[in-house]
């Protein structure tokens, strides 16, 4: 088990460590579906990473699914009808925006599920699924019915934590009873308490979440036109940092949570940074063809396609061979492309970069 860093720069020594059969042979000790044995567990901090990641990873085809249908509902809609209506003005277009919303609002469940499945394995799931709705609903003790507190991104994100944990307390606490009562565990035992549990602390920790979400958007909202800018470079930047690593992650997860805010900006920020670094490289290999071998070349053509799909990793070869060079230049041109994105005025409902869109210049 090594770092992705050491997969990149000491791949061969690390197969030659491989095969002198020096090195331990790493057997899974965990339950079925547990995968954390072996991985570093140790370590908090990437723990919560893998955990955190694990919900994201889950949680985008809703995202992205969702979005894109709720982008073609505007697009085959006729806004002359009704434009407060606009969205579900037409059969189709109504269709597709009420699928789009269903898959779109499945966001923050899912995210707290397999966060709290991450941790708890499959136990985990219901308990972490039920805590994300609490949160997404916004339930007080107050208001059960919700609507009442915007617990939002922050509120799955702990609601999925806590349930994940909650069913490793309940496992621990449970593991003295006889082996005859083995099978009602996680048919029974595990959800009931489990996600009624879950709920309790997610409708106490609601409205804290809320509190964070509403001082966050007003102080979004509020930025002026320079320090927007300032914003969208900060995010830009992280996204050529380590491409695809924790600075990489943390502005893409700002970034969609964000989304579930109405903060479309700063996802726009985000993805364009992002595009930078594999559309950079693609243009360098065609234009100054001189500058690279022919295999260099090849994987530079890749990289449009990559750049253009947001797959920033698409540029980590290049960065690994000559860091000094690659690295700051990628950084500078993402954190561009982000501060002109927040001083444009784009926009992104969704994290996929067919739907983004700029304002036109004269109402700017």
């Amino acid at each position: 088990m090594v770092s992705v860093a050491d997969g990149i720069h000491k791949a061969e020594e690390l197969v030659k460590r491989a095969v002198s059969g020096t090195v331990p042979v790493y057997r899974h000790s965990g339950p079925a579906g547990d995968t954390n044995q072996g991985q570093g567990s140790g370590s908090v901090g990437r723990t919560i990473y893998k955990h955190l990641m694990n919900g994201v990873s889950h949680m985008l085809p809703f995202v992205i699914g969702g979005g894109i249908l709720i982008a073609l509902a505007f697009l085959f809609d006729d806004y002359s009808i009704d434009p407060s209506n606009f969205g579900k003005n037409t059969p189709l277009a109504a269709y597709l925006k009420t699928i789009g919303e269903q898959a779109f609002g499945m966001m923050l469940p899912i995210l707290a599920g397999f966060i709290a499945m991450s941790i708890a394995d499959r136990p985990g799931l219901a308990v972490g699924l039920v805590a994300g709705l609490i949160a997404k609903m916004g339930s007080t003790f107050a208001n059960p019915a919700g609507g009442a507190v915007n617990a939002g991104f922050l509120g799955a994100l702990f609601a999925g934590f806590a349930g994940g944990y909650l069913v490793v307390g309940l496992r621990k606490l449970f593991s003295g009873l006889p082996k005859s009562l083995e099978g009602i565990k996680p048919v029974l035992l595990y959800p009931v308490i489990g996600i009624f549990l879950a709920a309790v602390v997610t409708t106490f920790i609601n409205p804290y979440m809320g509190m964070i979400n509403d001082g966050l958007t007003h102080f979004l909202n509020g930025m002026g036109g320079t320090s927007r800018v300032v914003l969208g470079m900060v995010l830009g930047g992280m996204m050529s940092i380590d491409m695809g690593g924790p600075f990489n992650k943390a502005a893409y997860v700002f970034g969609t949570a964000q989304l579930a805010e109405g903060n479309f900006e700063v996802m726009a920020a985000v993805m364009a940074g992002g595009m930078v670094p594999p559309i950079a490289i693609a243009l360098c290999t065609t234009v100054f063809k001189k500058k690279f071998t022919e295999k260099e070349r090849q994987s530079g053509i890749v990289n449009y396609i990559m750049g253009l799909s947001f797959i920033t990793e698409g540029a980590i070869p290049f960065a690994a061979q000559d860091p000094l060079r690659v690295l700051p230049s990628c950084i500078i041109g993402s954190a561009l492309a982000g501060g002109l994105s927040m001083a444009f005025g784009c926009t992104l409902r969704r994290p996929t970069a067919a739907s983004l869109y700029c304002p036109p210049l004269e109402t700017l």
